[in-house]
């Protein structure tokens, strides 16, 4: 690999496909090695194994985004959100353990902003169309929920089937719409 960006995607790949492939330690030195690299090339773009896992966590949160982001494009006001809902679970459901990474890593620092490019500032933006009463409030309620619905299911504690799921969704989103009435 001659361009160091394609290098650095490398690592930020195989890191993900080893966390994916549930092992049990990612190194750097392991990661270098399935990446096909020296074991110091790593450091070229990353000062440890928590800088290397930090980029994991970016580019998880990107593809989180993204997920929500085409959710939302396929369908209109409360049926966006129940869209995002799902994307947003079924993003968990694909990737237990970068999910658990990604919100592990950011349990001091991550708060959601209806004014970033995240997913919950796709929602935010959905949610402010849905409803004018507390968009605020209603947007932490159902980013609360598709939250607490995925970690249940990743933790074994309750299963949905797509249609009881979709359906839990909509009754909240619908209880958001009448909250101001």
């Amino acid at each position: 690999m001659n361009d160091p960006a394609d290098l650095r995607s490398a690592l930020i790949r195989v890191a993900m496909e080893q966390l994916q492939a549930n092992a049990d330690d990612i190194s750097l030195r392991g990661v270098a090695r399935a990446a096909g690299v020296s074991a110091m090339a790593p450091y070229r773009h990353f000062a440890d194994k928590a800088a290397l896992l930090g980029a994991v966590v970016e580019r998880g949160f990107e593809g989180l985004r993204a997920a929500v982001a085409m959710a939302d494009r396929r369908a209109d006001g409360i049926a966006a959100i129940v869209e995002q809902g799902a994307a947003y679970i079924s993003f968990a459901q694909a990737n237990p353990a970068l999910f658990r990474l990604m919100f592990a890593a950011h349990k001091a620092s991550w708060t959601p902003n209806a004014d970033d490019l995240s997913a919950f500032a796709v929602l935010a933006n959905r949610v402010r169309q849905v409803t004018p009463h507390q968009p605020e409030v209603a947007s932490l309620g159902c980013w609360s929920l598709v939250h607490g619905l995925a970690t249940l299911q990743l933790d074994g504690k309750m299963q949905l089937d797509d249609a009881t799921m979709r359906t839990v969704l909509d009754r909240m989103v619908r209880g958001i719409d009448r909250a101001g009435a």
